[in-house]
């Protein structure tokens, strides 16, 4: 794989690289990144992973190479320190809740003294503090270089470092976040590059279809009335006028969003639009574009101030496009995500996207994951992210799966969508945490069915249980990794990224074939998408999708030569139809059983 690398790092093109749990890929793709003698990004699919190349990869190669290897770290910017809100939120903030207020003294002290401004530094910070938000910054909220802390910004620091740097790893998200903006856009982060390496390459797609829609949210509309009152405040200026456009612009927010909260989750036609809608849709988008002309016609407003009115007329526009609903390369679609409601459009196919913003514009590029083929081929993920010339290859995990693993899958469970399907996983489920000794992971393809067993098994089961949602997600882990015999239930999070080596983890149960939900509105409109081409969505795009979704959560049983255990999964598909080989021919070659007393034996 290193050899493969190189050549493309040094001649261009697009190398494709699934390489199996096991193989190193991640020094075989850094080794010739550290001396191909120009500037690499490289993108992974999550900050944890971006940590793990920075804090043990790197250095690993670093110490084998004799020399060090000049590397940056880069991420969005809402995990940097903004020393211009953080001031004026000294100044002028007020706390969502009291308890939060030690914390933010923590962050004061922290302040002083840190030398990248990022808040994973602040072990004791907790995801879902409130005040954050407050004193960092969104690409939207950046001032650039008018900002009057733009030369010693943490922003601006980062990026000075990866134009330094001869390996720069970002993440999908900043990668596709930075793709998003137009190439003058003040809010980009990552340097000029023309060669690429992309880490877990199968969650490319996810992090494109985010990025390149649009979306507006009764959290940023909140934050734009905010941030005028604060920016108000700190400039000491009494501007009745603008202060009661943004109190409109809360008040027509509201309502707007209280009627699009009740099509959560539904696909938006552009008939959607009753005249309800219409007629609050219409009102908040006179306020916004009254406090727009209110703050500018503030003499003397500071670039805050004229950034927030900036941001009104972006939000206008956004909002004009959302509720027409008409473009027909995006669905559109609200959803709740927490407390707020957000009204979407993601596009339907990146694969253009992606070739013009990104693929047609490097000399050179790499893919890898430990899963991008399906049945042995490309052609799938190839479609999928526009890759259609494109060296391939494809690495066998050197683990021994017919020895170290079984793959366990009953006969004759009933159909997954049956009322009696959850209480036979929940025997299954037991039987196996038996035959094991606790030490599972049972991953679920929903909340639903996570609760209704973790409900069923909680007075009965004789090892510890943990379950998602408990505790973070880190938390859990850790938990998970210090309990003998623990077992942790759990959904789509944990199906990627989960690394349990030894055998604190010998048992990984999948209730069923994680088929990606037809009533989601992306993937609705994906499959009318392909069917109004004549093609046959559920062999082209729902099963290879679900493949690689499997072969995901899977992976997380055999993390070294030593690991054995049982890979079981709950759906009777898997042998009884005819689909069900295409997935055979995709995972692991461990030896298949319908027993459990077969199973047994990988233990023996």
């Amino acid at each position: 794989m290193g050899e493969a690398v190189e050549r493309v790092l040094q001649q261009g093109g697009l190398l494709l690289v699934e390489a199996g749990t096991g193989t190193g890929k991640t020094i075989a793709y850094l080794a010739p990144a550290a001396w191909v003698g120009t500037r690499v990004v490289v993108s992974t699919g999550t900050k944890n992973l971006q940590e793990q190349i920075v804090q043990k990869d790197l250095p690993l190669l670093a110490r084998a190479l004799g020399r060090p290897v000049s590397v940056a770290v880069m991420k969005g910017r809402a995990n940097y320190l903004c020393k211009l809100r953080f001031d004026s939120f000294s100044r002028q903030g007020t706390f969502m809740r009291r308890e939060e207020i030690p914390l933010f003294r923590a962050v004061s002290a922290w302040a002083s003294a840190t030398s990248s401004g990022d808040r994973a530094e602040i072990r004791e910070l907790p995801d879902s503090v409130d005040f954050w938000r407050d004193i960092s910054t969104s690409g939207e909220q950046c001032l650039g270089q008018a900002c009057a802390h733009f030369d010693d910004c943490w922003v601006t620091q980062m990026r000075r470092r990866a134009l330094e740097a001869q390996v720069v790893v970002v993440n999908h998200h900043l990668l596709c976040a930075d793709l998003a903006l137009d190439e003058e856009a003040q809010g980009r982060v990552v340097p000029e590059y023309d060669t690429l390496i992309l880490d877990e390459a199968h969650m490319l797609e996810d992090a494109a279809t985010q990025y390149f829609g649009v979306q507006v949210s009764t959290h940023r509309i909140e934050e734009l009335a905010h941030d005028l009152e604060r920016e108000l405040s700190v400039a000491r200026i009494e501007a009745r006028e603008a202060r009661l456009e943004g109190a409109a612009v809360r008040e027509r927010s509201e309502r707007f969003f209280a009627l699009v909260g009740k099509e959560a989750g539904k696909r938006l036609t552009r008939n959607w639009r009753t005249a309800e809608v219409g007629e609050e849709v219409g009102a908040l988008l006179l306020r916004l574009e009254g406090l727009a002309t209110a703050v500018l016609a503030l003499p003397d407003a500071p670039e805050p101030l004229t950034s927030i009115a900036r941001r009104a007329r972006d939000l206008t526009a956004q909002l004009r496009f959302l509720v027409a609903a008409e473009d027909e390369a995006h669905v559109f679609f609200a959803e709740r995500r927490g407390r707020g409601i957000v009204l979407r459009a993601s596009p339907i196919d990146v694969a253009g996207l992606l070739r013009e913003r990104l693929f047609g514009r490097v000399r050179a590029a790499v893919l890898t994951s430990a899963t991008l083929a399906v049945g042995g081929g490309f052609e799938y993920i190839q479609t999928r992210l526009g890759l259609a010339e494109a060296e391939t290859l494809k690495l066998e995990s050197p683990f021994d799966f017919e020895h170290q693993a079984v793959l366990y899958v009953p006969r004759n469970m009933p159909e997954p969508n049956t009322p009696d399907f959850v209480e036979r996983v929940t025997e299954e489920v037991a039987r196996l945490i038996e035959l094991s000794h606790g030490r599972a992971f049972v991953l679920f393809t929903s909340y639903a069915n996570m609760n209704a067993v973790a409900e069923r098994l909680a007075g009965d089961l004789a090892y510890p249980l943990f379950v998602q949602g408990e505790a973070p997600k880190p938390a859990l882990l850790e938990l998970f990794r210090a309990t003998p015999g623990a077992v942790l239930l759990a959904t789509a999070s944990f199906w990627q990224g989960v690394d349990v080596v030894g055998e604190q983890l010998s048992c990984v149960i999948i209730d069923k074939l994680p088929f990606a939900s037809p009533s989601d509105p992306i993937v609705a409109a994906r499959i009318e998408h392909l069917t109004r081409q004549g093609r046959n969505a559920f062999a082209e795009y729902q099963v290879p999708e679900a493949v690689l979704t499997l072969k995901q959560g899977l992976g997380r049983l055999i993390r070294s030569t030593s690991d054995r255990g049982v890979l079981a999964v709950l759906d009777s598909r898997l042998v009884e139809r005819p689909y069900g080989r295409r997935f055979l021919a995709s995972l692991p070659p461990a030896r298949l059983v319908h027993d459990l007393e077969q199973a047994r034996a990988v233990f023996d």
